[in-house]
């Protein structure tokens, strides 16, 4: 079945059943019954309170749920109070950040025209764009939005701007004839018009061939249902969580059975396999998580990069592919003139006649408004000292010949002291076959030149021109002839010189940057190669018509290779990013258009321009850079990567920590003494102890050699390096430092309370020193600026007070189950935490080895 692009008119209105008159009334009531409102449908969201829902379904929440009411059930409701406070706290700054993000598919109604001019019963009528049907006969004047996809009938001087549907950078020339190929983007579809975009330059009548959903527009809106993907934390912590509550639950069971077959009471053997419980579960972890993302989200923003996912801050560590829109990412977005070359002694005429032959209007406030081709003529004979009022004063308009797509020319008459002269630029072949006679043997010379700059992806305008010696009076295209040559230019939307260093940085990093556009594939390589992105001659790039052939597997296996995608479709754009991500890639898709939409959603981080960004992809992103800088994204990268570490860091201390409480609680029994920690010594102890160093470890400075590594491997678990083995010998440490004190308490006769108190000082101490150590993955506590982290050191000092005030204070020692220590006991505890600070460092020495 043909398309409508490739119809005639006639047919297109016959198939249609209009006509040149339009609609009647009675077939339009007929047609919206068929077809419906001409308005986009909501993609389907998640309600409110599905999104609050959603926030208990994580595996810790569940987990620390569960260890809510058993401490309620046992009569610790203090325990279960604070755990509450921890849950709903996670809970609701998560719901806040993701109910912002299912707004997406509301904003492309944005984007729509209100109102259409329409013919029907042959009278125009201007109504609401809503109430369009197919076959409805439209007209188009310049600044019009296009109210629907439309088959153009008739033409006049019409240009469109379609950047933010297909990547164009500049307007495209329509025409109405039909066109053979079958299977073209909608770039190429010359002949139609498509809702959303805008009307540049000129004016039309065209006849509606989809509306609604059914519009290119409507079939983007469609791609929006993707669904969000979970960042690699959120993976790797989901695979912890689970596995951590099979151990929990394990040693619980075990330490339940041991105590029941050595005789001990049921109810203190529950409460002693609850205190275990408590003591594996890093219950800060989550809020630890969220104020980390929260830092980092923050910091972000001082350097131009708005995150609207709190998750997406730390996916940015991991991403291994940028896949990147061209026009206002990679390049300025502004058509600027890079190389001019005139007819020698005719540089001045070639600028007057940049100046004066084109539809460029000026605001009011000096802005040139009209073709962007135009604009970078006009533009650059005003940094050449030519101005419109000198120009206009000099040559006098008298009459255009506007552009059209059959002679690919536009001309225009001035008054030219006593004479007159007609302006004329073009297409270069077309310019050459009305040139005069005495050029013919130059032609060579100049299509030579043309061939130079179009392989270097420039856009090249041919300019002549032709003097009367009397008035030529009203003038057609047959005066387009015996022209003299005036000269060339050559053009390039060029790219931004910041991105250059940017993809650099990213290579170092071991992140494969990809051009994903809609513009024409010369274009692309030549920016692509002007970026550093491929080298000269590679064959790292691919057409959208070349992965219209490819199989499924062939399309995966190509992604893998590629480095440049011109003239591609949304969809196909939806494609790259997904087989990317089946590769086992993490991908960040940035980009500014309404084409970009479903790739920003479907990516593992979408990437919006905060500048020239349509609503529709900032909506569906989960990071705008305000700058519009692509550059800005290697420093939030390197944001992303200091803050997966320092989380990171965080779980090797809390674990090692909180092994070291399960340990001690384990062994205390076997050994013959009492339970060694009360519920409360391990909240406070997992809360505070935990806690505060914990904060302070987020907010820890990157280390300095942190963009030379490779990308974190894509099922790389959180414990990779040997930071198992550093946890387990880290929690023997404190093991052996507690029982040690606990066995010196028992030997010098202290009361079972003295005991607990100097084992839950001593663990606290101990792991105050281990926050110190953990500031750094390979080396030593003195090795790098210790007091770089003033943040750490609060922690610290304001811990050690927290604790002596749950010591000494009495109301305190009530609350805590606590007893003052003497001085002598505190003085064992002291050097045993320095031992053991000692010993954890060399731990970090062998591990590093």
């Amino acid at each position: 079945m043909q398309t409508f692009f490739q119809l005639s008119v006639a047919d297109v209105i016959s198939s249609l059943k209009s006509s040149a008159s339009g609609l009647k009334s009675d077939t339009v009531v007929n047609l919206r019954n068929e077809f419906g409102e001409n308005v986009l449908q909501e993609a389907k969201r998640k309600s409110k309170l599905s999104i609050l829902i959603s926030q208990f379904k994580d595996v810790m929440i569940l987990i620390l749920i569960v260890a809510a009411a058993i401490s309620f059930m046992v009569g610790e409701h203090t325990d279960a109070y604070v755990i509450l406070a921890i849950i709903l706290g996670n809970a609701w700054m998560g719901y806040s950040q993701e109910y912002n993000a299912e707004q997406s598919v509301k904003m492309l109604q944005k984007m729509s025209a209100q109102f259409a001019i329409v013919i029907r019963d042959n009278n125009p009528l201007k109504i609401e764009a809503s109430q369009l049907v197919p076959g409805d006969l439209i007209i188009l004047e310049a600044g019009d939005i296009v109210p629907a996809d439309a088959r153009l009938i008739q033409v006049s001087s019409l240009k469109t701007d379609e950047a933010s549907l297909t990547g164009e950078s500049h307007s495209i020339e329509k025409i109405t004839e039909p066109i053979k190929e079958g299977d073209i983007v909608p770039g190429d579809q010359l002949n139609m018009v498509f809702k959303g975009t805008v009307v540049s330059n000129g004016s039309a009548q065209a006849v509606v061939t989809a509306i609604g959903m059914n519009t290119e527009i409507g079939k983007i809106a469609g791609m929006m249902e993707a669904s969000s993907q979970k960042t690699p934390l959120q993976k790797r912590l989901a695979v912890f969580s689970k596995q951590l509550a099979v151990i929990v639950l394990v040693i619980c069971l075990t330490v339940f059975g041991l105590g029941l077959l050595r005789g001990e009471p049921p109810f203190a053997m529950f409460l002693t396999a609850l205190s275990l419980a408590v003591a594996a579960l890093p219950e800060a972890l989550p809020a630890v998580i969220t104020i980390a993302l929260a830092q980092g989200a923050r910091r972000m923003v001082s350097q131009n990069a708005l995150m609207r996912k709190l998750p997406a801050v730390e996916t940015l560590g991991s991403v291994t592919y940028i896949c990147s829109d061209k026009t206002g990412t990679l390049t300025q977005n502004i058509m600027t003139v890079e190389s001019i070359l005139a007819v020698e002694g005719k540089e001045e005429l070639l600028g007057y006649a940049m100046m004066l032959n084109n539809d460029v209007r000026f605001s009011a406030d000096k802005e040139l408004l009209g073709d962007s081709t135009e604009t970078a003529l006009v533009n650059y004979a005003i940094d050449k000292g030519k101005t419109k009022e000198e120009a206009d004063q000099k040559f006098p308009l008298l009459e255009k010949l506007p552009f059209d797509s059959e002679r690919m020319r536009m001309g225009t008459l001035h008054k030219y002291g006593d004479k007159w002269i007609l302006f004329v630029k073009g297409a270069p072949i077309k310019m050459l076959e009305s040139v005069s006679e005495k050029y013919k043997n130059q032609t060579d010379g100049w299509l030579a030149q043309n061939r130079k700059w179009a392989a270097d992806g420039l856009r090249v305008l041919f300019f002549a021109y032709k003097i009367f010696e009397k008035d030529p009076g009203r003038i057609t295209s047959d005066e387009e002839n015996e022209l003299e040559f005036l000269g060339m230019a050559a053009m390039i939307d060029p790219p931004r010189e910041e991105v250059i260093e940017a993809i650099k940085e990213c290579k170092s990093a071991g992140i494969k940057t990809v051009m994903i556009t809609g513009d024409q594939p010369l274009t692309a390589t030549a920016i692509a190669q002007r970026l550093g992105m491929i080298e000269e001659g590679s064959q790292e790039v691919r057409a959208g018509s070349d992965l219209e052939k490819l199989t499924e597997e062939e399309f995966k296996s190509v992604t893998k290779h590629v480095a440049v995608y011109a003239r591609v479709s949304p969809e196909q754009k939806l494609n790259i990013v997904k087989a990317l991500q089946n590769n086992g890639e993490f991908v960040a898709m940035t980009g500014d258009g309404v084409n970009d939409a479903p790739s920003l959603k479907q990516s593992d981080i979408g990437i919006a321009m905060g500048i020239t960004g349509t609503d529709v992809s900032k909506e569906a992103s989960d990071m705008i850079l305000l700058d519009d800088n692509f550059a800005t994204i290697v420093k939030a990268v390197r944001e992303g990567r200091r803050i997966y570490e320092n989380i990171k860091k965080f779980i090797v201390y809390v674990l090692s920590c909180n092994l070291g409480e399960i340990l001690v609680i384990f062994f205390a029994p076997i050994i013959g003494f009492a339970i060694p920690l009360l519920p409360i010594h391990i909240l406070w102890i997992n809360l505070v102890t935990d806690g505060l160093p914990g904060i302070a470890l987020v907010a820890e400075p990157a280390e300095k050699d942190i963009m030379n590594r490779p990308p974190r491997p894509p099922k790389e678990n959180l414990f990779a390096g040997g930071l198992v083995l550093r946890i387990v010998l880290i929690g023997i440490i404190m093991t052996f430092a507690a029982l040690f004190i606990q066995w010196w308490c028992v030997s010098e006769n202290y009361d079972v309370m003295t005991q607990q108190t100097a084992v839950f000082t001593t663990l606290c101490f101990v792991q105050l020193g281990n926050a110190l150590s953990v500031r750094s993955t390979y080396h030593s506590i003195f090795s790098r600026d210790i007091f770089a982290n003033r943040g750490m050191w609060g922690a610290i000092i304001l811990t050690i007070m927290l604790q002596m005030l749950i010591v000494y204070v009495p109301f305190l020692d009530t609350v805590f189950k606590t007893t003052p220590l003497s001085w002598h006991i505190m003085l064992i505890v002291i050097i045993t935490t320095v031992v053991c600070i000692i010993l954890i460092e060399l731990v970090k020495l062998m591990n590093k080895k």
